[in-house]
């Protein structure tokens, strides 16, 4: 049976060094941490996730402050608001809620953020010093699935890892940071050929595709460390609704150790994005 990575767990730990940081930055005399979120329009599944992060920086003691938009707002008045929170001694990281609505160049608005304050880790700047290995703020998802991995396995250095999935968001970067780590790397997404075999192959497989249940058990060789970062509601057998994963979890138990879903990256995503929040006002 494979060990189940709790992410709940280990964002919780992490939460508790960040609320430490916290108290001892302001012990200091500097500001509190501050981290501002954006959301323009008002899709509901953003909502939810803005208010989970309100709630979040409540919990380690960190300001937080929102700015909600209708979906008529212009990119030009958009650009404004960030141009004015950039500004502010206040604010350590700023958070812009994707998706935007269609007449807004998300591009444009990410390249816009201050590259000290891009707590989301997408700035190019950002992107760029992640793959040269010269510091900059790392993406929280792939940093997520970093710390689970490193929680079960504290020295990857060797060890022959599949990335499958190519996105800007999450393939990429956490490519690059196992790269970093001393990992042997493929990057290889649906259309990979032999990608069964290829996953057979790989002492560690970081699934980001979006397709439900996509890695199956024959897969995934025994021993392995498989980090699920794929979520999808589908309906179940019994006609109710069960969020899945890229990997058929009951499947992969001769693995050593998996991230189940839900539990396993997604708490992990608000924890280091308080964790970038923090450093960036150690850097500021």
């Amino acid at each position: 049976m494979a060990e189940t990575i709790d992410g709940r767990a280990l964002a919780r730990s992490i939460d508790e060094q960040t609320k430490a940081e916290v108290e001892a930055l302001v012990a200091a005399g500097h500001n509190r941490p501050g981290l501002t979120v954006i959301l323009v329009g008002d899709d509901p599944a953003s909502d939810v996730y803005v208010r989970h992060k309100v709630k979040a920086c409540d919990r380690v003691g960190m300001r937080s402050t929102e700015h909600r938009l209708p979906a008529s707002t212009t990119q030009e008045e958009l650009l404004a608001l960030i141009d004015r929170v950039n500004a502010s001694e206040h604010v350590h990281g700023i958070l812009v809620q994707v998706p935007l609505p269609g007449h807004i160049d998300e591009r444009a608005v990410i390249d816009a953020i201050d590259p000290a304050k891009d707590v989301d880790g997408f700035h190019p700047v950002n992107v760029g010093r992640l793959s040269t290995g010269t510091g900059g703020i790392w993406p929280c998802t792939p940093h997520g699935c970093i710390k689970l991995l490193q929680s079960v396995e504290p020295d990857v250095e060797g060890l022959d890892a599949l990335v499958i999935g190519r996105s800007n968001i999450v393939g990429k970067p956490v490519a690059m940071m196992l790269t970093a780590l001393g990992c042997t790397v493929t990057i290889a997404h649906s259309k990979t050929r032999d990608l069964p075999g290829k996953a057979r192959q790989a002492d560690i497989i970081v699934a980001a595709t979006g397709i439900p249940e996509m890695v199956k058990g024959d897969w995934v060789k025994e021993g392995a460390i498989v980090i699920d970062v794929g979520i999808t509601r589908i309906e179940g057998k019994d006609g109710k609704d069960r969020l899945v994963g890229d990997v058929a979890f009951e499947e992969v138990q001769h693995a050593r150790a998996v991230t189940p879903v839900p539990g396993g990256v997604g708490p992990m995503t608000i924890a280091m994005l308080l964790a970038n929040t923090v450093q960036a006002a150690l850097s500021g």
